[in-house]
């Protein structure tokens, strides 16, 4: 058995505190001599790198495909490598904090909104230059704020902590190896339809008269910024008592194996893996639309019903909402493509590192995933996002509807894992 490995040592599935493949990793096994498995391994991430670059190629000159799918490609790999690296895992990082007392991961997610709304600022100046107008910013992730989209995070965050991971982090642990993120996307893509179900109701008793708050309108983008960036500020200043005391690594010769460690094993700083999350997030609305990884799973199921009789002949002012709203489509999105890109990314950049892993599923933790699934499914679709599109992007975007989502998520969240409920 490989050392870096251990009996049920998910970072997911199982009762009790376990470690993920990263934990493992970047711990005494990250000092370990190169093999001829690391060789293997590190090979395979080098073709599976030529293959997305290969790929991207090919959808860039492809109509078929659309003129974003082979950039959607290239970013979703950027973010699969970044959030394997960093660990950027709503789960991970918020289990640490409620339960261990451990804020290190945080500052992260800290770090990626400062670094969005900074690059968004910019991006929004030029889409919209007076903000005071009445004119919202094409495309950008500004939801309506209602007492649906506090419960529908509420709902999304109890199903963080029972699937063991946000859509977005099943989608990058789905490149470690993880097979318990299988049933939980599917428990998704049903809780998607479940939320189409639910929709016409919820929007008739509050969605349709809802205000879509957007911070420049009353404070400008410097005032915007300013409350953003303060209150960023005093949740890092919050956090500090949190943060571990850390004994001062002694000093490490610069050797090639250490680079190689540095790069492929330790796991990434939170200030680094934030500021690169935060400026993929802001490139996307740049190039293609606001970072989401919910517009194609929804879509998919939305597709899958239409014609069945299954799905409301109507969703009302569904299609008039921005963000991760679906669609009734035949080919993959751009999103799709940018989901693609997430797992192979982080498949690539596990295997380096020793931290791809089949991990082994149980009954139990089956049962957790699909329930956990169909909150985060029911979730996303009534909030129009999840952690990466309606938190993120809606943040970034200075869209009330991002607090209120970030409110209902953390609540959620403590509120789970105070309970256990990652444990069943």
């Amino acid at each position: 058995m490989d050392p870096l490995r251990s009996p049920g040592s998910s970072d997911h599935g199982g009762a009790g505190r376990s470690t993920s493949p990263h934990e493992q990793a970047t711990g005494a096994g990250a000092s370990r001599r190169w093999t001829r498995a690391d060789t293997a391994r590190t090979a395979l991430a080098l073709a599976v790198a030529v293959a997305l670059l290969g790929g991207a190629a090919a959808l860039h000159g492809s109509a078929a495909h659309g003129a974003d799918a082979g950039f959607s490609l290239l970013l979703g790999a950027a973010l699969g490598i970044v959030c394997e690296r960093g660990r950027f895992c709503f789960y991970c990082i918020f289990r640490d904090l409620f339960e261990d007392r451990n804020s290190h991961g945080a500052y992260a997610v800290l770090t990626a909104l400062a670094v969005g709304a900074l690059g968004y600022t910019v991006v929004l100046a030029m889409f919209v230059p007076d903000p005071s107008s009445g004119t919202l910013p094409p495309g950008a992730h500004i939801g309506p704020v209602t007492w649906t989209t506090l419960v529908a995070a509420i709902a999304f965050g109890l199903g963080v902590v029972l699937s063991g991971g946000c859509i977005g982090g099943h989608l990058y642990r789905l490149g470690e190896g993880s097979v318990r993120a299988l049933p939980a996307l599917a428990g998704a893509a049903v809780g998607f339809g479940l939320g189409f179900a639910s929709w016409n109701p919820l929007y008739l008793a509050g969605l349709s008269s809802a205000p879509s708050p957007w911070l420049p309108q009353l404070f400008g983008y410097g005032g915007s910024l300013a409350l953003t960036l303060a209150v960023l500020a005093v949740a890092a200043v919050a956090l500090l008592r949190r943060l571990p005391d850390r004994a001062a690594r002694s000093a490490s010769p610069v050797t090639l194996a250490e680079v190689g460690r540095t790069v492929f094993a330790r796991r990434w700083p939170p200030l680094l893996t934030g500021a690169t999350v935060g400026i993929i997030v802001v490139v996307a609305y740049l190039r293609v639309e606001p970072l989401g990884v919910t517009r194609q799973l929804g879509s998919a199921t939305r597709t899958v019903l239409d014609g069945t009789g299954l799905l409301p002949a109507t969703l009302h002012g569904l299609d008039g909402f921005a963000g991760c709203a679906t669609v009734v489509a035949e080919v993959v999105l751009a999103n799709g493509w940018l989901i693609l890109g997430v797992v192979a990314g982080s498949f690539a950049a596990a295997l380096p590192g020793r931290r791809f892993r089949i991990e082994r599923l149980t009954g139990s933790g089956t049962v957790s995933a699909v329930m956990g699934g169909l909150l985060l499914g029911w979730g996303a679709m009534t909030a129009i996002g999840c952690t990466f599109g309606v938190l993120l992007s809606g943040v970034s975007a200075f869209a009330l509807s991002g607090w209120v989502f970030a409110a209902g998520l953390l609540l959620a969240l403590w509120a789970g894992f105070r309970l256990g409920l990652h444990r069943n």
